[in-house]
């Protein structure tokens, strides 16, 4: 093994590892271990790429990415704080590991089958053989030291604050990324600059910002709010995402009455995710899933199999802005559109549906940000009018129907 590691990344340029930094080469064995390498077979934002072409970058990529980003930003502080040094291997392993528990299509996998990635991945870091035998090679204590920091538990709080915080590396990266990669030019940050504002307070251990990086800082809480109102929560994306919930519901009954051919992996993740062993969900991935949708358009079912199509061939439902329309009168065109659904042999169960959004650009989610003034720490909320109103939910409402239904002459 050569002495250095260099990942070439459109964001961040060239993100080398030493082998002669104790730290880093640990990075480095943990990254080829079979739990970081599934990640590449996981796109980062799950069916976006059906709305946004250039949207098929992975999990794995992100991860260095945040890996990357922690390691500048640990690093600065730590040159004023010697006393953090201590913890950069907790910082860099948690910023590395903290998506390896995402199952097919991202977060997408939550919706369809449940569970949840972040307690995934801590049992991956405590029970996947590759991965807990190196953490425990190196200290007999980092594997739980991680735990803490996804608990948001861990002792010092600016570590858990780097990894997840309402500023966090894993923020900072996947709005660079997910911006880069959908075309979205409005939600590039200035991460230069937050970096250089980033600091430690020493009496609450808490990672704060230096007064001078406050319009940086409200530049990145506009970005994520575009970023979550125009790409996250796209109506295309909320379309393409009920059309999976619908095909696996529909697959769940089909094996239920015992007419679906699937393989061990998927046959487990239909009978439930919180049933699984860990071999069964890290056995899962997009590329598993995928073969399967390719085999059940096939299907007898004709249900089933025009889903499956559907999704494969990008014939995605359409959508309709039910945002200004009361409950009582989305439910009335919600009843109009199943039955017109229904005249037409498409079943509403499974193609028309109410979809909600929410969206907000800021909240005091794990301690907020706090920002250095003179009379103390205060809450960005308190300094910002901006970041006070980027603070009040958003809310949209979806409409979602097959494009062969027609919406005209609606009440």
């Amino acid at each position: 093994m050569g002495i250095e590691r260099t990942y070439h990344d459109p964001l961040h340029g060239a993100i080398t590892l030493s082998q002669a930094d104790p730290v880093e080469a640990l990075l480095i064995r943990l990254i080829d271990t079979p739990a970081m390498q599934r990640l590449r077979r996981i796109r980062q934002l799950g069916p976006a790429s059906l709305t946004f072409h250039g949207a098929e970058t992975s999990r794995f990529t992100h991860s260095l990415g945040v890996m990357a980003i922690a390691r500048r930003a640990f690093d600065r502080v730590a040159e004023t704080y010697p006393q953090l040094q201590q913890y950069r291997v907790v910082v860099l392993c948690a910023a590395l590991l903290h998506d390896v528990g995402h199952g097919p299509f991202s977060h997408t996998a939550e919706e369809i089958f449940g569970g949840n990635h972040e307690r995934w991945t801590r049992q991956i870091i405590s029970s996947s053989p590759p991965v807990r035998q190196l953490l425990d090679a190196y200290h007999s204590e980092l594997s739980s030291q991680l735990v803490q920091v996804f608990q948001k538990q861990f002792p010092v709080p600016l570590v858990s604050q780097l990894v997840s915080s309402q500023l966090d590396c894993d923020r900072l990266d996947y709005l660079m990324r997910d911006s880069y990669f959908t075309g979205a030019s409005y939600g590039k940050i200035d991460l230069d600059r937050i970096i250089l504002a980033l600091r430690y307070d020493p009496v609450s251990q808490q990672l704060v910002v230096a007064k001078k990086g406050l319009a940086a800082i409200e530049h990145y809480l506009i970005v994520r709010y575009f970023m979550y109102a125009q790409i996250y929560n796209h109506a295309k994306n909320l379309a393409a995402t009920w059309i999976l919930e619908r095909l696996f519901d529909r697959a769940r009954e089909r094996l239920l009455q015992g007419d679906l051919v699937a393989d061990e992996t998927v046959t487990a993740w239909l009978n439930g995710v919180q049933g699984l062993s860990l071999a069964q969900y890290l056995a899962a991935d997009d590329e598993v899933v995928m073969y399967h949708l390719s085999c059940w358009q096939r299907h007898d079912d004709v249900i089933l199999a025009d889903l499956c199509r559907r999704y494969r061939d990008r014939d995605i439902f359409k959508t309709y802005d039910l945002t200004q329309k009361s409950d009582r009168e989305r439910q009335a065109i919600l009843a109009q559109v199943q039955e017109r659904s229904r005249q037409q042999g498409y079943d509403p169960n499974y193609y028309v549906g109410l979809r909600l959004a929410f969206s907000r650009g800021y909240t005091l989610y794990q301690r907020g940000i706090n920002l250095q003034m003179p009379e103390g720490l205060q809450d960005i909320s308190e300094l910002s009018p901006l970041v006070k109103t980027l603070s009040q939910p958003m809310q949209k409402a979806w409409l979602i129907y097959p494009r062969e239904v027609s919406l005209a002459s609606l009440d």
